[in-house]
């Protein structure tokens, strides 16, 4: 059983975690379609895995290593949050553009 303090804690970076994943993402998706086919298959593998170590890491730092089912939950509410965010970002700075403002 894990304290609430340090499940607090682990679900709050997870959350985060999703955040930084998205952004991440959306800077990875610039560079797979500039290359070719073999860099694009590279650069997702790497992209994958780098980003589940750093995860895993971590969270074996705050809770040594334990994960739930709703860590992945908040990772992807984090996720999918943040991407809504960016479309209405991209939306905006789009209709600003368009209007000359």
């Amino acid at each position: 059983m894990i304290e609430l303090v340090i499940q607090i804690k682990s679900l709050v970076f997870s959350f985060f975690y999703g955040v930084l994943f998205a952004i991440l993402l959306n800077i990875n998706y610039k560079y797979i379609y500039k290359s070719k086919l073999g860099y694009r298959i590279l650069i997702n593998i790497m992209f994958v895995i780098s980003n589940v170590l750093l995860y895993f890491i971590i969270i074996k730092i705050i809770n040594n290593g334990i994960i739930h089912f709703y860590f992945v939950v908040m990772i992807i509410m984090g996720f999918l949050i943040s991407n809504y965010q960016f479309k209405k970002l991209k939306i905006m700075i789009k209709r600003k553009i368009t209007l000359g403002d």
